[in-house]
């Protein structure tokens, strides 16, 4: 395991950040960390990354304990807080040097890190200019760079794409990819589709807490319940609410009229049934036309509010 957490707790003056946090990633992993703000999630990496004592708990990084090892912690890990506190003052290039060395590597170590992560972050068009002067997108890519220049086992990246427009969002997204064949990645994000296209495991936490931890796939099946199933068919309406009513597949339906002589129904199946092949026979038997058969998948973001909504509040999924 690449960080291994196990009954973590972190406690303020009358506040609760963390409460009986446990949780595993192993070598090699993606994993997305999301939540409302306030759930936890900065604090947990804050903790991780040896910023920040935990009340009680044990935390370890390849093996180490982030709280008796914290020396060698840091040399295997690469943290990117939010809010980067860069340097305003200094070049880029000059910028990335300090930290190089800051991180123990030689000189010419350093340079040739350094030239590396300019070209893998895409700040060679900006590398000689003063951090300051930069937009808020490329000062996140400095963080970035900052983050990588030691190759660190374990990358930590709170809100890496915070600022960004959707072209840099994209080319992010690619080099976590990247990032994710020679290292342990954990990321937190508020852009649950960046995650979902991202990660390959998401921790779901809310009030310190961990409510769900798996694929993004594995929520969707546990989550959905049921199939979503939308088809397009022209045929008489009240021969299509008779078939819907009288199909034990369907629980629940909605017709509504849309171009020419189509519906739209959308049907939600019984607990473990797929509706396709059987809104199909029926078309074929019924010499019916269809024009649209297909399954509504929920999104990453649909199982997170069903998850971290409060239960006084009907569902609306």
């Amino acid at each position: 395991m690449m960080i291994e957490v196990s009954n973590l707790n972190k406690r303020y003056a009358g506040k609760t950040a963390v409460s009986d946090l446990s949780f595993e990633v192993e070598q090699g992993e993606v994993v997305g960390l999301i939540g409302h703000n306030g759930a936890g999630k900065s604090t947990t990496m804050r903790i991780l990354s040896c910023f920040m004592p935990a009340t009680s708990g044990t935390a370890r990084v390849a093996g180490l304990d982030v709280f008796t090892q914290a020396d060698q912690v840091r040399r295997r890990i690469g943290y990117m807080p939010e809010n980067n506190p860069l340097h305003p003052d200094m070049r880029v290039r000059e910028y990335l040097k300090f930290r190089a060395r800051l991180k123990g590597l030689s000189h010419s170590r350093s340079r040739e890190r350094v030239d590396a992560v300019i070209a893998q972050c895409g700040l060679a068009d900006v590398s000689k200019r003063i951090i300051g002067q930069l937009s808020k997108g490329y000062r996140q890519r400095v963080g970035l760079a900052d983050a990588l220049v030691h190759e660190p086992e374990l990358i930590i990246l709170d809100e890496p794409t915070i600022g960004l427009d959707p072209n840099q969002i994209r080319s992010v997204r690619q080099l976590i990819k990247e990032l994710g064949r020679r290292h342990t990645v954990l990321l937190s994000s508020h852009n649950l589709p960046e995650v979902e296209m991202t990660c390959n495991r998401v921790l779901i936490m809310r009030e310190g807490r961990i409510l769900a931890a798996d694929t993004p796939e594995n929520l969707h099946k546990a989550l959905g319940r049921s199939g979503h199933v939308v088809a397009e068919i022209a045929a008489p309406l009240e021969e299509l609410k008779n078939c819907w009513e009288q199909m034990a597949e369907v629980a629940d339906y909605n017709i509504a009229p849309t171009e020419g002589e189509y519906y739209r129904c959308s049907l939600t199946a019984a607990p473990g049934q797929d509706l396709r092949p059987r809104i199909f026979a029926l078309v074929v038997e019924r010499g019916w036309q269809l024009r649209e058969l297909s399954r509504v998948r929920l999104t990453l973001e649909d199982v997170y509010i069903r998850l971290t909504r409060p239960e006084s509040e009907e569902e609306v999924i």
